[in-house]
């Protein structure tokens, strides 16, 4: 994928609300789809496609999976990024993400 590409899907998915909720949700501590949808009040088919288009741009990954009592798996989900920060330049706009550093 070219820069370019990438950066436009970035873009994209820091301007839609429930992305941006979710990204930002799991920095500090990852959540499991379900967490997220419950907390935020996203339909879950939702959140699940929010976190594969974030993962495709490398935005979020698989920190962990849970187990639950009944011995379903559920992955957990975390932020890659802390901060991101977009400057409306020409040619193009520039995007500035901060890593996560909070690996507790």
């Amino acid at each position: 994928m070219k820069k370019y590409d990438i950066n436009q899907k970035v873009l994209e998915s820091l301007a839609d609300a429930q992305s941006r909720t979710i990204l930002f949700s799991i920095i500090k501590e990852g959540k499991t789809a379900a967490e997220l949808s419950e907390k935020h009040r996203i339909p879950l088919s939702s959140v699940y496609k929010k976190i594969t288009d974030l993962e495709e741009i490398a935005l979020v990954n698989m920190e962990k999976f849970e187990i639950s009592d009944n011995g379903k798996r559920f992955k957990v989900y975390k932020s890659r990024i802390s901060k991101a920060e977009i400057s409306i330049k020409k040619p193009e706009p520039v995007i500035i993400l901060t890593p996560n550093q909070d690996t507790s």
